[in-house]
């Protein structure tokens, strides 16, 4: 176990304030509430992973269910491995000379295998039982790969998306079976399968395109693009909800949120100004930027996922209805994060209720370089972290640029 590891598994040093804090199944409805509702639930912190004692951020988080294991990908290119029921440090995997842009445990019939795209033009394949390179698939030349997904009817389609390229590999043999070029005009930041409709692919870019298309048979843009939303601006990230995933909701670089039928390519809604919108839902600071959106399936709900500078997080729902079109924050997670928060990994997995999991309701990673554990329920009283106290406040570094597409 290296450093990272002992300071995981030492003594409980720290006892930071605990916030009481009722069970919930997901954040509580307030269709009518103020911002200064007492339905909005305060989370408290469970425990917390400093991941890297230096000034690197953590990107994102990914879990697997069957393997037990919760996985981070760090500013330093590297991806760490911990317990997410104990915090301890399991093992990391290096090999990526370039930034990490997405990391999934989705590999078909390989819960143990996690994958990772990077900027150095790769996506590679992991066995986390021993931390070793099983696979990898190159792009072109000069390619960097910003995002992928596994999906098409068989479920053994890899799509990755490049510099205005939509990328295409049959997993079972590492064969590149398409290349769709002619789409899109800029870096492709999102790639996604629909999950009741396996075959349909979404790409989205930071030319602003949302592009639809069938991945059946021998795929060719001329006979395979199905439609073409326009966001207007940059894509960071999108997502499928409702009963049937027949809505896109879809992020930009620049915090704003749009609601899409993506069957029928119409745009249901447009906030603009969905900062400020959030800001007005809640009595605390001003929401500064966006890190996602939560959809559960059981509740019909869509939550857009709010941030301070500060690192304090809130959940606003998300209604289709114009004149309220953001409503107030429903669940606040703070007191875990000293800087900005790039990821949120919901415990009971993004197709089902929050705070299902032991009373768990996520995980957070920021620019802190912390790995935050958030508990829904009373089952701790006392919240006790993994790391020494001279690690819970870190100095102010220099601020960087956050609004990069990746």
């Amino acid at each position: 176990m290296d450093g990272y590891g002992e300071a995981t598994a030492a003594a409980m040093e720290v006892e930071a304030e605990a916030r009481p804090c009722a069970g919930l199944s997901s954040p509580v409805p307030s269709d009518s509430a103020s911002p200064n509702s007492v339905s909005s639930r305060r989370l408290g912190l469970k425990n917390s992973i400093q991941t890297n004692f230096g000034d690197d951020y953590v990107f994102q988080i990914a879990s697997s269910q069957e393997i037990s294991t919760l996985a981070v990908s760090l500013s330093t290119n590297a991806l760490k491995f911990y317990s997410p029921a104990t915090g301890q440090y399991l093992g990391e995997c290096k090999g990526h000379d370039g930034t990490v842009h997405e990391i999934s445990f989705s590999v078909p019939s390989s819960p143990q295998v996690i994958c990772s795209c990077s900027s150095d033009g790769t996506v590679r394949a992991w066995d986390t039982r021993n931390f070793k390179q099983i696979s990898l698939l190159r792009g072109g030349a000069s390619q960097e790969m910003f995002t992928f997904s596994f999906g098409g009817s068989s479920g053994n389609l890899l799509v990755a998306g490049s510099n205005a390229q939509v990328l295409l590999w049959d997993w079972r043999n590492s064969k590149q079976v398409a290349c769709l070029e002619e789409s899109h005009m800029d870096d492709v930041t999102q790639v996604k399968f629909a999950p009741n409709q396996q075959s349909k692919l979404i790409s989205a870019a930071v030319d602003g395109l949302v592009c639809v298309f069938d991945t059946d048979g021998d795929i060719d843009e001329d006979s395979h693009l199905l439609s073409v939303m326009n966001a207007e601006t940059s894509v960071a990230k999108v997502g499928f909800f409702g009963n049937m995933y027949q809505k896109l909701w879809c992020l930009t670089h620049i915090e704003t949120l749009s609601v899409w039928d993506w069957n029928d390519g119409s745009r249901e809604l447009n906030i603009e100004d969905a900062r400020s919108l959030a800001t007005d839902k809640w009595n605390l600071d001003q929401v500064d930027y966006f890190v996602d959106c939560h959809y559960s399936l059981p509740d019909d709900r869509l939550w857009l996922i709010g941030g301070t500078s500060a690192g304090t997080l809130g959940y606003f729902p998300v209604r289709n209805d114009p004149a309220g079109m953001i409503g107030s924050a429903e669940a606040i997670l703070e007191g875990g994060h000293t800087g900005v928060v790039r990821t949120v990994y919901p415990a009971a997995g993004i197709h089902e209720s929050l705070g299902q999991n032991r009373g768990i309701f996520g995980w957070t990673g920021g620019e802190d370089g912390r790995l935050c554990c958030w508990r829904s329920d009373e089952i701790a009283e006392i919240n006790n972290s993994w790391i020494s106290s001279s690690l819970v406040s870190k100095p102010q570094k220099k601020t960087k640029s956050r609004h990069q597409p990746y």
